[in-house]
């Protein structure tokens, strides 16, 4: 076997293991749910931090957690305006903690932002009405797309999407990627209900699925920018817990948009 099909194998074997663990606390909801964000947000802090500022990663990690969780949590207990506000309000304290470190702080703000958002949203929605499902249309949408990205992309290959910042994504993989979402979203659908057009759930797929992409492209124009090929080594087969999860943290503030909007009395 060579090196790429190994690398396949323990992508394969990671999925099979984290994938049920996740949904099966997604379905537990409430304080298991809140515990995992939690844990995730804090390694998702400590990878930022490491990426950051080297010299000084563990202080600023711990700043970005405290901020991040805060934040969390305030939203958890039913205060969804309050928990950005308090998020905004950390990303400034960091990003003077971080100028004081010698780390920028610019970086050190916005990591506060990039992590605490969609983890706000997230609990959001899975505390919503019908939050389960809410939160099921963008995992699965964005699992499906980055798998079918990724294979498309292996298998197909042809002219690349961004060379720049992502030499390994195609064209062809972005394709396959937005097929694979608007797929996902209309069997979602057909279980859930919980959109009333027929097309509905197919532009919920397109969007899902672009921020998906779009959440992949930016992370990876991220690590050029700190000069690092992964966020981490946390998963194996696919470093880092950032690395696993960029495109899912754009595909959840892109349902939380269209979650607002269904609020806000818009019929999808």
């Amino acid at each position: 076997m060579g090196k790429r099909g190994r690398e396949l194998l323990v992508r394969v074997a990671s999925a099979f293991v984290l994938i049920p663990l996740v949904l099966g606390i997604l379905w537990l909801g409430g304080g298991w749910f809140l515990t995992l964000i939690s844990v995730g947000v804090a390694l998702l802090c400590i990878e930022w931090g490491l990426m950051a500022s080297p010299n000084a990663g563990a202080r600023l990690a711990a700043a970005l957690t405290i901020a991040a969780l805060a934040a969390l949590f305030t939203g958890y207990l039913g205060h969804p305006v309050l928990s950005f506000l308090i998020l905004l309000f950390g990303a400034l304290c960091t990003g003077l903690y971080g100028y004081r470190l010698g780390a920028g702080w610019m970086d050190a703000a916005y990591g506060v932002l990039y992590v605490g958002f969609p983890a706000i949203v997230i609990m959001w929605l899975r505390e919503s009405n019908n939050g389960l499902a809410w939160v099921m249309f963008a995992f699965l949408i964005a699992w499906a797309s980055d798998s079918a990205a990724y294979v498309t992309g292996k298998l197909v290959g042809g002219p690349k999407l961004w060379r720049r910042f992502s030499p390994n994504k195609t064209w062809s993989g972005f394709a396959g990627g937005m097929i694979a979402g608007m797929m996902t979203a209309a069997a979602l659908n057909d279980l859930t209900h919980l959109f009333k057009h027929n097309t509905s759930p197919l532009v919920v797929g397109v969007v899902v699925s672009l921020a998906t992409m779009a959440g992949d492209l930016w992370e990876s124009a991220l690590k050029r920018r700190f000069g690092v090929k992964d966020a981490g080594s946390l998963i194996p087969g696919h470093g880092g817990l950032m690395d696993r999860v960029d495109g899912l943290m754009f595909a959840i503030v892109a349902l939380g948009g269209i979650r607002l909007l269904v609020l806000l009395g818009t019929e999808i």
